[in-house]
């Protein structure tokens, strides 16, 4: 398989993803789950996700689809299309899936991943995380990580309309 066809292949559909997460599951392989929108992807986003991915041997991401990232962040979001952005995270070589969600919180997808490791940035408390309960009664394990001063894709917005 090319380059291009295997960066493809690692965006699934969440039929597709259970089949692999039983495999992962038969094999006691350690599951770690994150989302979010991930519209420009920047230093910030890499260091976030390369941290999550240590934590366990296989690292699913969870996308916002457009309809969604609209939703939560207004009409000019996002910058990007959703094929575009889970490209991009699935052409790092940590990341092991992209599965794109339409809802406003993964919670749906939380639950059928049931993941061992569920993560999020530290400005959240663990407990006010979303499958915070799912992940929590199955014994898993929930991790924040801090976030790189100076990135976000906000910042970097204003960044570029301030220099238009």
């Amino acid at each position: 398989m090319n380059k291009w066809d295997f960066i493809q292949s690692k965006v699934l559909s969440v039929d597709q993803l259970k089949i692999f997460i039983a495999f992962w599951n038969f094999k006691n392989q350690k599951i770690v789950f994150t989302n979010g929108c991930f519209d420009i992807l920047h230093r910030g986003h890499i260091e976030y996700l390369a941290k999550a991915a240590s934590l366990g041997d296989i690292l699913i991401i969870g996308l916002n689809t457009d309809e969604s990232v609209k939703r939560l962040k207004g009409e000019n979001r996002p910058v990007q299309d959703e094929k575009s952005r889970a490209l991009q995270l699935a052409s790092l070589s940590f990341v092991t899936n992209v599965v794109l969600f339409n809802e406003d919180t993964p919670y749906e997808l939380i639950k059928t991943i049931n993941p061992d490791v569920l993560v999020k940035g530290s400005d959240y408390k663990p407990e006010e995380i979303v499958g915070y309960d799912i992940v929590s009664a199955k014994g898993g394990e929930i991790a924040t990580i801090d976030f790189v001063d100076g990135f976000s894709t906000s910042a970097l917005i204003n960044k570029i309309k301030h220099n238009l």
